[in-house]
């Protein structure tokens, strides 16, 4: 039986990077949609049991979401607001910091020109320089973040619509799936999507667990120091280390900047004991045990999708970056074809030696 003439490699090749060039393009161009669906996909599977306990008290469908979501939401916004009422905090205190921050500034200039024998003349012109650059390309970083802060708010009014439309429609998508793969394949397509929301579930429980543990180490920690805005830096600390590799490096950054500029600078060194002491504990048991190892990739994989998430669709996309890797993970194992993309992508197995005789 004859089929076809076969493609030569780099015909293939070629295919395949067009195929991948204007997939990524489609997301990056469509990610004001994208990124809204994808949050509320994630956030469905979610509270999706708790809309099922209020179905089986036989709560309507919509009213159930409804509450479920509103709990939600509240949950969110006060978080929110005590992030505010520290910042306004910060705000008031801001032109003492920069004082504080310009007579670092003076200080490092005067060490900087006596152990390099740099005049301080030309030290400062190049400040004043860079500001000046700095300045002048603040046009386009308004006109960038007015546009970011745009699709911020679109992401926050679609993403509650998208998770209701979601949560109500799943019977009719989950039917939908079962046409469009066949009867045949109908016990695959409920165990896919029954793996998918359960891991979904434990790796999003397990990361509010420690981002909530994460914040509190972090703000009682920064306490004892006496460091200041020690609670907002507590939480965005742990907001942060939700990124995996890079999100605890820019936190303990910016807990040295504050210390430097609000105490002296042995502080900087309580400060990075305290970070290895709060990562040593999250690293050995709070990841262990509560955030669990469902979402199985390799640190390599992990990265390289953090980063991948970071230039596709900015810091939305790299709290993406995990949760989607595991699904394309899972899809990957349960599809015969594509176990192999699976293998690469999964925790890496070294062969146990044989024991000599």
């Amino acid at each position: 039986m004859s089929t076809g003439p076969r493609l030569p490699l780099y015909i293939k090749g070629t295919i395949l990077l067009l195929g991948l060039f204007l997939f990524v393009g489609v997301l990056y161009l469509a990610k004001n949609i994208i990124l809204p669906f994808c949050y509320a996909a994630l956030l469905a599977i979610l509270i999706s049991p708790a809309v099922h306990f209020l179905e089986k008290r036989r709560i309507n469908r919509a009213l159930a979401i409804g509450g479920v979501l509103a709990v939600a939401i509240i949950l969110i916004g006060m978080v929110i607001l005590l992030l505010f009422s520290q910042f306004s905090l910060l705000s008031d205190a801001l032109p003492q910091l920069t004082l504080k921050f310009d007579e670092l500034i003076a200080k490092a200039v005067q060490w900087t020109s006596g152990y390099f024998n740099i005049s301080v003349r030309k030290i400062n012109a190049w400040i004043i320089e860079t500001k000046a650059d700095m300045f002048s390309n603040s046009g386009a970083a308004i006109g960038t973040t007015l546009t970011t802060i745009g699709g911020v708010m679109a992401t926050v009014f679609l993403t509650p619509v998208y998770v209701f439309m979601l949560l109500f429609y799943q019977p009719h998508l989950v039917a939908f799936a079962h046409k469009v793969f066949g009867s045949r394949n109908g016990l695959q397509v409920d165990e896919i999507f029954s793996e998918t929301k359960a891991i979904i579930q434990s790796y999003l429980v397990g990361l509010f667990a420690e981002f909530a543990i994460i914040a509190v180490l972090n703000s009682a920690g920064l306490l004892i120091l006496d460091i200041d805005y020690a609670i907002l830096l507590g939480i965005i600390g742990a907001l942060l280390n939700v990124i995996p590799y890079l999100g605890g490096l820019i936190g303990v950054m910016l807990f040295m900047v504050i210390a430097l500029v609000t105490k002296s600078p042995v502080y900087i060194l309580y400060v990075i004991g305290l970070y290895s002491l709060i990562q040593l504990i999250d690293n050995n048991y709070i990841v262990p045990h509560i955030v669990g190892s469902k979402v199985k990739l390799n640190a390599l994989i992990s990265l390289l999708a953090v980063i991948a998430g970071a230039a596709l669709w900015g810091i939305p996309g790299m709290f993406l970056s995990i949760p989607m890797m595991a699904i394309i993970k899972l899809l990957c194992d349960r599809i015969d074809s594509l176990k192999p993309w699976g293998f690469l992508l999964g925790e890496t197995t070294m062969p146990k030696r044989k024991a000599k005789s």
